[in-house]
């Protein structure tokens, strides 16, 4: 099996349990029950399809924003610093089993920490990180915040540990603390790993120091962010969003019939409802959201509304971040998206999330334009 899904087909990528539809026409999203085996999300710690060709060299700082060329520079020296790991990853296993004393982790911060904005660039810097890194690929992961924290739901505590303590690299995208569960839980984990001498990178839109506020009480669990802070080196990347840098605004939502049209003209094309659809994000777990949208080749949608509670804004963060990292077009009739949360969302803990999301939607519905104009 690949470990991407850049090279898969819409036919050969169908989950085998959804509904058939005739050649030809469009699926609905909401017809599809995906399954991801356990070792299918490991193998899957990659950089998305979105960022294969990615590297330091691509990536074009914006001249006004120094801090966007220091990023690039500190980076490089970083994963030319990551050499020699195959005999750190043997002693690993053998400390594992035979309980051997483990040597100590380089003194000082065994990771770099991206934060900035949205839009300025740090997936690409991350996933050109996780390229530049001197080890086989199966000894790097990259993942989401998210990711990570269903691989653990998914193997465990202790198994999860075993399987990344063999890597060189960890890189986690959208780092975020969201509830007191995974606070505890990363801030262990990340533990373990930097123990046994795993490197980190990850990419946030808040500082270190700041992740949780606005969520839950993240007073009462200072000691666990602190501990997550010390292991990073903070790297402030300023700018502005690219995906909008001189470009016009977000196209006019379509109407249904316009939508339909496309849907049946559009290869591998899926259409739903946008209620339909969110009702079924709520009982698929997001770990199998990037399943749910492989080998789509465009997301119809109709009757696009404000999304109704936080549960379900939350959920489609990460529909949207998956459909993102996939490059798939969407074409949508109803609101705009920069009008799909309310300003009390806008407004709250989880508001970098949600322009996170308008970002790329707006983004894709640019890419779905170009289909509907064809």
């Amino acid at each position: 099996m690949s470990t991407t899904e850049a090279h898969i087909s819409p036919a050969a990528s169908r989950p085998a349990d959804a509904a058939d539809a005739d050649d030809g026409a469009p699926v609905a999203l909401a017809d599809r029950e995906p399954h991801v085996p356990a070792e299918q999300l490991v193998a899957e710690m990659v950089p998305p399809p979105r960022f294969d060709g990615v590297r330091f060299a691509t990536y074009l700082p914006d001249p006004a924003q120094p801090s966007q060329t220091e990023a690039v520079r500190v980076l490089s020296g970083f994963a030319d610093g990551l050499g020699g790991g195959a005999g750190r990853t043997a002693g690993a296993r053998r400390r594992w089993f035979r309980r051997e004393p483990k040597q100590q982790a380089p003194g000082g911060p065994r990771g770099v920490y991206l934060d900035g904005g949205y839009g300025v660039g740090k997936t690409h810097l991350l996933a050109s990180l996780w390229h530049a890194a001197p080890a086989a690929p199966e000894r790097k992961a990259f993942g989401t915040f998210v990711e990570l924290t269903n691989l653990v739901g998914a193997l465990g505590f202790q198994q999860t540990v075993r399987t990344l303590a063999e890597h060189q690299l960890l890189c986690i995208d959208e780092f975020e603390l969201d509830d007191p569960g995974d606070t505890v839980l990363v801030s262990s984990l990340l533990a373990k790993l930097v123990g046994n001498g795993v490197a980190l990178a990850a990419t946030s839109n808040t500082l270190p120091g700041k992740l949780g506020e606005g969520r839950f009480a993240a007073a009462d669990f200072l000691r666990e962010i602190q501990g997550l802070s010390a292991h990073f080196r903070t790297l402030r990347i300023d700018g502005e969003d690219y995906r909008h840098r001189g470009l016009p605004e977000a196209p006019e939502p379509s109407t249904d019939d316009q939508v339909t049209d496309v849907a049946q003209r559009t290869a591998g094309a899926s259409l739903d409802a946008f209620p339909a659809l969110l009702g079924h994000l709520s009982r698929v777990h997001p770990s199998r959201y990037g399943e749910l949208v492989r080998g789509v080749g465009a997301v119809c949608l109709t009757d696009v509304t404000p999304v109704p509670d936080q549960s379900t804004a939350l959920r489609l963060v990460v529909l949207a971040d998956r459909l993102y990292d996939r490059e798939v077009p969407v074409v949508a009739a109803g609101v705009p998206f920069d009008q799909l949360f309310s300003e009390d969302m806008l407004q709250g803990g989880y508001r970098k999330k949600y322009f996170r999301a308008i970002s790329r939607l707006t983004a894709l519905a640019r890419d779905g334009k170009a289909l509907a104009d064809a």
